[in-house]
């Protein structure tokens, strides 16, 4: 939450110093739609994870989580037809002005629980004639994917969002390339594909609203011929599930919340929908 806090303080100072800055590009943004694509890293904090059904009602505290170890391979993240494959960003956005932009895009991040790791556990689980039934009491359980618990948002965790975002230019490289700056914050709805497996029962293969996520980023642009671009972004934020679906049955369910952190690396370009014409002075 630490990188949350870091950069909501760096969008609230460059807003509120935002009519200071002075464009260096005499090119305008204002009108303008984006679009891109790219890929990110993601890192999670402990959370706890409460689980509920019809024979359980059990709760495992600060469970650690990864992302998905997923090297860069050529085949893998610029096959077409694999392109939702990897942890991927797309965002579609339009300029305001030449400062502000609103946008709406997906973070597909992907979220692992650490199988074998040791974490304490309190609540029930009971009649499933498994080695696990009993009652807990801050009790140690190791969280082994082939016997008790697997759990992954890998289809994945799906952060749908609405974006507002001020850009600004820091410097012009040769007339062709500009360097600019952006913040912003985000909001939205999260979608995941829950891989879960609970006592071997088997997961749930649907897509579920399951909460939502709030967020604020920071990021630099590299703008080559005004028309395309490369950029990379810092995201922090928070992440809240009240509703996972945990296995096959409906009624079964799970909660948590965590915090998140992206480093994202994205291309794209600029479309002009401005139908003024520039006309020479």
């Amino acid at each position: 939450m630490r990188i949350f806090f870091l950069l909501f303080f760096i969008v609230s100072s460059v807003a509120s110093h935002g009519q200071e800055a002075v464009a260096i590009s005499s090119d305008s943004k204002k009108g303008k739609l984006y679009l891109y694509w790219g890929w990110n890293k993601s890192e999670y904090t402990s959370s706890d994870i409460e689980f509920k059904g019809s024979d359980h009602n059990f709760v495992l505290n600060n469970v650690k989580a990864k992302d998905e170890d997923l090297e860069w391979n050529v085949g893998k993240h610029l096959n077409p037809s694999r392109l939702t494959i990897p942890q991927f960003n797309f965002r579609v956005g339009y300029f305001l002005n030449d400062h502000w932009d609103v946008s709406i895009g997906t973070d597909h991040m992907k979220y692992i629980v650490r199988d074998l790791q040791t974490v304490k556990i309190s609540g029930y689980i009971e009649n499933t004639g498994t080695a696990y039934d009993g009652v807990y009491d801050n009790d140690d359980i190791v969280i082994d994917g082939e016997s008790f618990l697997s759990l992954e948002h890998t289809d994945g965790l799906n952060y749908v969002n609405v974006a507002l975002r001020r850009n600004d230019a820091i410097a012009n490289l040769g007339g062709i390339i500009d360097l600019n700056m952006l913040v912003g914050v985000n909001a939205g709805v999260v979608i995941p594909k829950t891989n879960s497996n609970f006592l071997n029962r088997g997961r749930n293969d649907e897509f579920h609203l399951s909460g939502y996520g709030l967020g604020a980023t920071a990021g630099l642009n590299l703008t080559f011929f005004d028309v395309f671009f490369i950029q990379s972004e810092l995201k922090g934020g928070y992440i809240n599930l009240p509703s996972i679906v945990t296995t096959p049955n409906d009624s079964d369910r799970g909660k948590q919340s965590f915090g998140f952190s992206q480093w994202n690396i994205v291309f794209g370009g600029y479309i002009n929908l401005n139908k003024k014409q520039k006309t020479k002075n």
